[in-house]
């Protein structure tokens, strides 16, 4: 039964419907960033903007997060099914699908008149980013050749990177000069060139699908609501057993995943997936190090404006170099990997973020908020370098016939991750806040205890990498020296 499938997979790179190979194989690396810059920008400008929603809508601030949350959770919900989906449809209708699902909610959220048509518009967008991303990945995989990947992947999630720098600006400025409205009307346009372009350079792949596994994706799917709801209450509450509770239940649901993957002809996500040791260790390594990674976009704004009493905008303007760096560590990335190879690089280059991130804690509340750029400029290198580095390794060996459900995990797993992060930094910033002996009763110090026990972890982190082989990555490289 393998050899069959692994044959109808073998056959589905015919379905592919490009007059121009050379065209599409030019243009999908900037039809995959519209959609990734679109999803990244809507993320991060709504946290900024949801004091000035919560006051034209008459809802109180604190529960606003509900249009944080149910963008979360149907993200959760909704991504584990994009690769079935784009095996069944074909990857060109559902991803210009989702660009008009995500756009249209878009549009929906700027004409919202109450929360509960806000939510239901973020949910809307919620089943379009859930597709778009892991669905313009899938082509992106399977359109270049393995040594051309990791170039065309390097461009494409560029805008992963900058969105979260360039999100608060230009919110903050909207909010202030223009309307919130504007924070969900700028997608429409972006959306409208990710929808055109992908009329006539989007690849269409299918495969045959012999079954859906209806049971694994609701078990599955119900482990990531759990997960992302027990991650959205961490930041939200002060009563601990709830969340454990909640959190527990998510794993819980993940063992009864596996335990039907074990038994099923055909899970949505093949156990045999892990015994594939770059994608193992790509996982493990992706969640163990964006939990120190991903708090760091919310931990330094959140100092700035708490511990130095400066401006949303201020703050923004600091963390922006991020962005400029990391477009330098994306030109220098393939030379790295190819004189250094995966192992010593992500190994290396996590101990440097961890120090970076370390750093964060040595300038005191007296000190000027400028010693931040330079540390934060030089992370920005690195973390572009580390992300590139993580997200090929874990796709480096996948067979033909595991693409699909090999990347639909990857992306659950990084949204899991972000979250774990981001719920990780808020758990350890209360500890630290709520100790008023132990930093002098000034909030500064809270922060930089957070930043050395995050960036000791993520020190820690890099030991998961010691798991790959020297040569592995190898068929990801380049012939650019």
């Amino acid at each position: 039964m393998l050899s069959c499938i692994k044959a109808k997979y073998t056959s589905m790179n015919f379905n592919a419907s490009t007059q121009n190979p050379e065209s599409t194989k030019a243009l999908l690396p900037i039809i995959l960033a519209t959609a990734i810059l679109m999803q990244m920008l809507d993320s991060t400008i709504l946290n900024t903007s949801l004091p000035a929603i919560a006051k034209d809508l008459n809802e109180s601030p604190l529960d606003m997060q509900n249009a944080i949350i149910s963008y979360v959770l149907t993200l959760a919900l909704f991504m584990p099914v994009s690769g079935f989906l784009s095996d069944k449809f074909g990857t060109k209708r559902v991803f210009i699908f989702s660009l008009v699902l995500f756009s249209a909610g878009s549009l929906f959220c700027s004409l919202s008149h109450n929360l509960t048509q806000l939510v239901i518009s973020r949910m809307i967008q919620g089943v379009g980013g859930s597709l778009m991303t892991p669905v313009g990945k899938l082509a992106l995989i399977k359109t270049f050749p393995k040594k051309e990947l990791l170039k065309a992947m390097n461009f494409a999630i560029i805008p992963a990177l900058i969105g979260p720098v360039l999100g608060p600006l230009v919110g903050g400025y909207m909010v202030d000069y223009l309307s919130w409205h504007w924070i969900f009307l700028i997608n429409i346009p972006i959306g409208l060139v990710g929808i055109i372009l992908s009329l006539k350079f989007m690849p269409d792949y299918k495969s045959p699908i012999i079954d859906f596994d209806l049971k694994g994706f609701l078990i599955f799917a119900a482990a990531s609501l759990l997960l992302s709801i027990s991650l959205e209450l961490f930041g939200n509450t002060v009563h601990i057993t709830p969340v454990l509770l909640v959190l527990s239940s998510g794993f819980l649901m993940l063992y009864f995943y596996y335990r039907h993957a074990t038994t099923d002809n055909n899970p949505i996500f093949p156990l045999n997936l892990f015994k594939v040791r770059t994608f193992r260790v790509g996982i493990v390594g992706n969640l163990a190090t964006r939990l120190g990674i991903s708090s760091i976009p919310l931990l330094l704004p959140m100092m700035i404006q708490i511990a130095y009493g400066q401006s949303a905008v201020t703050s923004g303007w600091i963390v922006a170099p991020m962005a400029l760096t990391a477009m330098f560590g994306k030109s220098a990335v393939i030379k790295i990997l190819n004189r250094f190879g995966y192992r010593a690089t992500l190994m290396f280059n996590t101990f440097i973020i961890g120090f970076l991130i370390c750093c964060m804690a040595l300038p005191g509340v007296n000190s000027s908020i400028y010693w931040y750029i330079p540390i934060i400029a030089v992370l920005g290198f690195f973390n572009s370098i580390q992300f590139t580095a993580m997200n090929s390794i874990s796709i480096a060996d996948l067979r033909q016939y595991h693409t699909s459900s090999g990347n639909s995990l990857v992306s659950v797993n990084q949204q899991l991750a972000i979250g774990f992060g981001i719920a990780f930094g808020l758990i350890v910033l209360k500890v630290f806040q709520g100790d008023v002996k132990l930093i002098n009763n000034e909030i500064h110090n809270a922060f930089r205890y957070t930043f050395l026990v995050v960036g000791t972890l993520t020190i820690i982190s890099g030991l998961v990498f010691r798991r790959l082989h020297f040569k592995d990555g190898d068929n990801m490289k380049s012939d650019e020296q």
